[in-house]
């Protein structure tokens, strides 16, 4: 479980499916409103006020990305209120507005143009040209979906994907508004093309 602040009042949480594994959480329990889900909740509070000074102290608003093979990312937003209701309910009391939303993307950061070069030549292996290439604020994202993993082992993908970068914590949302399109289409095949073809 990571945890990051955004702003005064809104965090974000990325937890691996190995974090839910551990609280015998399903990836289709998510969606349920089942004690399991709530426990989970109130452990992010908990840490995101022990780490972040972050204290979920009346109503806030919940966005839930779950993105494929990774994990998922959890936008935690306190809304404003006319005064503090903190004293007036229990410590584990927290009202909640969800939003769910299950994305058919894979979305990876590299901390090198380098370690995204060696991917490229083994993802071309196992025949995934597709994808679209960013950066943003030093950092490099692959992007593939849904069509770009079409007829393509995505616990393949993944496996390969990790042995270089690792699950973007960021949304390809942000990276796409605030970064740079290096290769908008094809990334994998365009960087296959100019760094292996030619290569004796």
């Amino acid at each position: 479980m990571r945890l990051e602040r955004l702003t005064y009042n809104k965090i974000k949480v990325f937890l691996t499916f190995d974090d839910l594994n551990e609280r015998g959480i399903t990836k289709e329990e998510l969606w349920q409103d089942v004690p399991k889900v709530q426990q989970l909740f109130r452990e992010m509070m908990l840490e995101a006020d022990d780490e972040l000074g972050f204290k979920a102290d009346g109503p806030i608003a919940v966005e839930v990305f779950a993105l494929p093979a990774q994990g998922m990312i959890v936008i935690v937003t306190k809304e404003s209120t006319e005064c503090d209701f903190a004293e007036e309910y229990e410590d584990d009391f927290i009202e909640m507005q969800v939003t769910l939303d299950e994305s058919d993307e894979i979305f990876y950061t590299f901390s090198s143009f380098e370690d995204v070069i060696s991917l490229s030549q083994r993802l071309y292996i196992v025949e995934l040209t597709g994808g679209r290439l960013f950066s943003y604020e030093d950092r490099f994202y692959l992007e593939f979906s849904e069509e770009d993993l079409k007829d393509i082992s995505i616990d393949q993908v993944i496996a390969l994907l990790a042995e270089f970068g690792s699950p973007s914590t960021l949304t390809s949302h942000r990276v796409i508004e605030y970064g740079k399109i290096l290769i908008g289409e094809n990334a994998v095949a365009a960087l296959h093309h100019y760094f292996w073809e030619n290569r004796s």
